[in-house]
């Protein structure tokens, strides 16, 4: 398929899939009149994308999960993978903790000087 139709099945804005494609994430075949050729898994490939970089993963770290989330696991690099997810997981929790804390100063000074 090509990328305009890619983009209007996926949702993703044909920038976004030349990126997704720059970066790694996304794989076409070029045809002779130089047109993208996407397989016709690119659909459900756009969508995890999405999915993990909404999720706050950095590309390069989509680019090592992706494998493990459409059909090609590769069971030796998957639970390595996971490792690093949890670890990002636990900086966000730990950034969370962090913002809650300077909320509750913020919302304390407003009370007391408001």
């Amino acid at each position: 398929m090509q990328i305009g139709e890619l983009s209007r099945l996926s949702g993703a804005s044909v920038r976004s899939l030349r990126y997704y494609e720059q970066q790694g994430l996304l794989g076409s075949e070029r045809r002779s009149n130089g047109y993208r050729d996407f397989p016709d898994n690119a659909v459900a490939t756009v969508q995890t994308i999405r999915s993990l970089l909404d999720l706050g993963l950095p590309t390069a770290l989509v680019k090592d999960v992706l494998p493990c989330t459409v059909g090609e696991r590769s069971e030796s690099a998957c639970p390595q993978l996971l490792e690093r997810i949890a670890e990002l997981r636990d900086d966000v929790r730990t950034k969370a903790d962090r913002l809650a804390t300077i909320s509750d100063s913020l919302s304390e000074y407003l009370r007391t000087n408001g």
